[in-house]
């Protein structure tokens, strides 16, 4: 079908993981592709996907080829020896704005800062001149400000948006009339995992939800060592998180618990895990005669491998929407790509609405 010419802002270890995963299966095509929901889409394979430009902020990265760029600390993602096929890209510097928090100024060095205007105008040009079809955005957590930056390029340059953090652009009632308007595509807000946290979580509270069984309290609790779970040490730039992955689990029950019997979000930052997460989650209830019950599950996932499977579809149903000429947010693949979509729906009923659209005509 041709290629998928794709931008990313932020490259961290997320974004290492997904070039470095589609390069290890370029490396080896006789291995099946795991890891991700769909060989193909509409056409489209995971290797149609290529990142012709970049942005970040860190001056370990910025002004360096990107090839070189992902493996620069604090990334730890190291999977393959060497990325040729985006060795002649340069990453060019983005805003700072509420990108980096104060624990991530340890481990991160920003470039001297220049006018928010002018970064503006050479990065419509960079998209322009690199005819980039699709926006990834791989801020870090709390980079509201930021991310409404990224979101007003797109909609200034007529790219696609991919709004991989919990900042929200596609559920937000007036960007996702301005992203209509425009009739440009946009997937958000907030990537789920491929088994992450937040999914494992809301299947078994659909689950107990839909055998009768009543559920008292619930919590799930993450912990890392990568900078995700570093910048999220700073509370305060939690909340947007918290709704987030709490409002997933809540959209997956018959009756909403009350505020004071759910927890759902990040717990702390251990350095020693690198990019392994662990996730610590209960239910708690009651069944038949009020007779208790209770379960508790610890999943430990590599955080990257976990999103980069999601973000290689989310770009493709950009893309196909791109080919059709759809804009807006994309509500079926939202609801099953992200955990907190413009609208949400059952895991099972958003799968299907996902894959309706990538078959339609």
């Amino acid at each position: 079908m041709g290629r998928i010419k794709c931008a990313v802002v932020g490259v961290g270890n997320c974004f290492a993981g997904l070039v470095q995963g589609i390069e290890y299966y370029r490396k080896n095509p006789e291995q099946k592709v795991i890891g991700v929901m769909h060989g193909e889409m509409a056409g489209y394979s995971i290797h149609d996907i290529e990142f012709v430009a970049a942005f970040d902020v860190d001056s370990k990265k910025v002004g360096k080829p990107l090839s070189q760029a992902v493996y620069a600390e604090p990334n730890k993602v190291k999977w393959v020896d060497s990325l040729p096929k985006i060795k002649d890209v340069i990453v060019k510097q983005g805003p700072r704005l509420d990108g980096v928090g104060n624990y991530v100024q340890k481990v991160v060095d920003p470039v001297e800062e220049q006018p928010v205007e002018k970064l503006r105008e050479e990065i419509v040009q960079e998209l322009k001149n690199k005819e980039v079809e699709i926006l990834v955005s791989y801020l870090p957590v709390g980079s509201d400000e930021a991310t409404k930056f990224w979101a007003q390029v797109c909609l200034d340059t007529g790219t696609a948006f991919v709004n991989c953090m919990p900042s929200f652009i596609a559920s937000d009632t007036e960007w996702a009339e301005k992203f209509k308007d425009a009739n440009i595509p946009i997937c958000g807000d907030d990537i789920k995992g491929l088994v992450g946290a937040t999914i494992v979580h809301r299947t078994l509270a659909n689950l107990c939800d839909r055998r009768g069984a009543k559920i008292g309290q619930t919590y799930q609790i993450n912990v890392g060592g990568n900078t995700d779970f570093l910048s999220m040490k700073e509370q305060e730039r939690l909340n947007s998180k918290k709704i987030s992955k709490t409002e997933s689990v809540q959209s997956q029950l018959s009756q909403r618990l009350p505020d004071q019997d759910i927890y759902v979000g990040p717990s702390d930052f251990i350095p020693f895990l690198g990019n392994t997460k662990l996730m610590f989650m209960r239910i708690e209830g009651r069944m038949w005669a009020n007779i208790p019950y209770n379960m508790e599950v610890r999943l430990e996932v590599d955080d990257k491998a976990n999103s980069a499977g999601i973000v290689v579809d989310a770009i493709r149903y950009c893309k196909i929407a791109l080919d059709r000429k759809t804009g807006g947010p994309l509500i079926g693949p939202s609801a099953w790509l992200m955990k907190h979509p413009p609208k949400q729906f059952t895991d099972g009923k958003a799968q299907q609405m996902a894959e309706e659209f990538a078959k339609a005509e």
